[in-house]
């Protein structure tokens, strides 16, 4: 991938020599609107699952059922591994244009369309939340019952306690788990492609309609080039990631 990135091959004679014209023309035209419009989908997604998940999570650590908690895990790990085309076919089954509650709500009276960037958010959600759940579940079981009794001792509130306590604590966890979320969603493909097309513009589906030559045909290594800068942003994810993971091991333990 590294080597076809900057390599470019003359239809004419077939000769290949080195250049940075695809790395270049990966961050141009409908290129980078691609890439930033998957930036932006991974980043709404991520940090509304975050938001969304840590209160489910805390609702399950306290639960005094342990049957409600294991079966809400059991289906968070389920839940957060299932994408792809089952996904999408499932989602315009009951929210596209013709969905069961699209009809019986009258959802496209209210201006709502699956096909666009809010309707794909919805569908990520689907998967992004019980992957947070999953993520920041440890980490609020981690914290000590002694730090809430000690905080209400001194006269603290519950917003107190959360606001002074328990999210610094938690922050760490959180801003990694957001980290994991945005990877996940960054690197998704099969559910947006089988949902939208190419009506949401993402770096993904680039790639697989310049290596198709649904653009232009000779576009194989711009797509080695797209590619490249998604492993340079997993990189750039994964290097937030770990120092966050280590000090949240560190804080939790």
């Amino acid at each position: 991938m590294l080597d076809g990135a900057f390599t470019v091959k003359d239809q004419a004679t077939g000769a290949s020599s080195y250049t940075t014209a695809n790395l270049t023309g990966s961050f141009q035209g409908a290129y980078l609107t691609a890439l930033t419009g998957s930036v932006k989908l991974s980043a709404v997604s991520a940090g509304l699952a975050t938001l969304l998940g840590l209160p489910l999570a805390q609702a399950v650590v306290t639960s005094r059922s342990r049957a409600l908690r294991e079966a809400v895990l059991t289906a968070s790990g389920v839940l957060a591994n299932f994408g792809g085309v089952p996904l999408a076919f499932a989602f315009v089954a009951t929210l596209g244009n013709s969905g069961v509650l699209t009809r019986h709500l009258n959802l496209t009276d209210h201006g709502w369309d699956l096909y666009s960037f809010w309707g794909l958010v919805v569908v990520y959600l689907y998967f992004l939340i019980p992957l947070m759940v999953l993520t920041i579940t440890p980490a609020l079981d981690g914290l000590r019952s002694q730090w809430r009794e000690a905080a209400r001792n001194n006269g603290a509130t519950t917003v107190q306690y959360w606001r002074h306590v328990a999210l610094p604590v938690l922050a760490p966890s959180l801003l990694g788990g957001l980290v994991l979320l945005f990877g996940s969603a960054f690197a998704a493909y099969a559910t947006a492609a089988a949902m939208v097309g190419s009506a949401v513009p993402l770096v993904t589906l680039q790639i697989a309609d310049a290596i198709s030559g649904n653009v232009l045909v000779g576009q194989e290594n711009v797509a080695l080039a797209l590619s490249l800068d998604m492993v340079l942003i997993a990189g750039l994810v994964m290097a937030v990631y770990l120092p966050l993971q280590r000090r949240s091991a560190r804080w939790l333990a």
